[in-house]
């Protein structure tokens, strides 16, 4: 599999035109132009809007989804893969090394931004208000890239870049809302599955269920889970699976033959610092304060 450190490679093996800059390209995607490329690892972010009249892409081995207006987020190393892509409208893929962000705000900024780990079949689907935004956006990035590029020319674009994350994280706000009320609550599903790994008692073979257990249990990817339970319920997965295991733990106090080590062994918790870390910032107390209180 070839790994691209270059734009300038990349676009040479592929059969592209040389990119105006060397660490941004703008790639104008047409109706009648198919896009073709060989499945690839690279250094750079990218970020696409699309409206797929056939072919596919692939990102970390999952294919994209067909739906209209879709907007997609790829971040550095992961697998990438387009065969006969070919839109029905206009649409583009933009991409940026890491080091063009260097000594910007951007460069530490860009991981806040969950959607990059999202999965393909959580892509951001617009609506047309919303593309007109994010395509006004890319105008203004295409104008700098295409003209006589300037000193001020580098921050104009990065400015630009960086409104066009902010306005996907409030849309992608606005589709967790209309998703969650059109497909019913992620968190009912959640805690189902949550209640089903501690009534199986799965601790002594799994050890504590993590984010990455049950998103993977619900076709989710971590971020888009938590990002989902957050606008949901205020809490993210973490916050909500450690809620489910103090109840746990409450409850198993409340059996005076066990002791704390032996309740936070039984729930998976190895570490006993850390169970009455947790176990007192949920109640309120310690472990053993709360079986104290109970006994007397």
């Amino acid at each position: 599999m070839k790994h691209f450190k270059s734009l300038s490679e990349m676009h040479r093996e592929n059969g592209l035109s040389a990119p105006e800059h060397p660490m941004l390209s703008l790639i104008r995607v047409t109706p009648g132009l198919v896009l073709n490329f060989k499945e690839f690892t690279c250094d750079f972010y990218m970020i696409g809007l699309k409206n797929i009249k056939g072919g596919h892409w692939l990102y970390g081995r999952t294919r994209f989804d067909h739906e209209k207006g879709s907007m997609v987020f790829w971040k550095p190393r992961q697998v990438i893969e387009i065969k006969n892509l070919e839109l029905e409208e206009d649409g583009f893929i933009m991409l940026f090394h890491e080091d063009f962000l260097l000594g910007n705000v951007l460069q530490s900024e860009i991981q806040k931004y969950a959607f990059f780990d999202y999965e393909t079949d959580e892509a951001l689907h617009l609506a047309p208000k919303e593309e007109k935004v994010i395509a006004r956006l890319f105008e203004s990035i295409e104008s700098e890239y295409t003209n006589n590029q300037d000193e001020f020319s580098k921050d104009i674009i990065l400015v630009n870049i960086h409104s066009l994350l902010k306005y996907a994280e409030r849309f992608y706000k606005r589709q967790f809302i209309n998703r969650k009320e059109l497909s019913g609550k992620t968190v009912t599903t959640f805690n189902r599955l949550l209640d089903d790994y501690i009534h199986e008692d799965k601790f002594y073979k799994e050890g504590l269920p993590t984010v990455a257990y049950l998103a993977s249990a619900l076709n989710m990817s971590p971020r888009y889970l938590s990002n989902a339970l957050k606008i949901e319920t205020g809490k993210t997965a973490q916050e909500l699976i450690h809620i489910a295991l103090i109840n746990v733990a409450k409850n198993k106090l409340r059996e005076s033959e066990y002791n704390v080590s032996e309740i936070a062994l039984s729930l998976g918790f190895e570490n006993m610092s850390y169970f009455s870390k947790l176990f007192k910032k949920e109640v309120g107390k310690s472990p053993k304060d709360f079986k104290n209180v109970l006994l007397n």
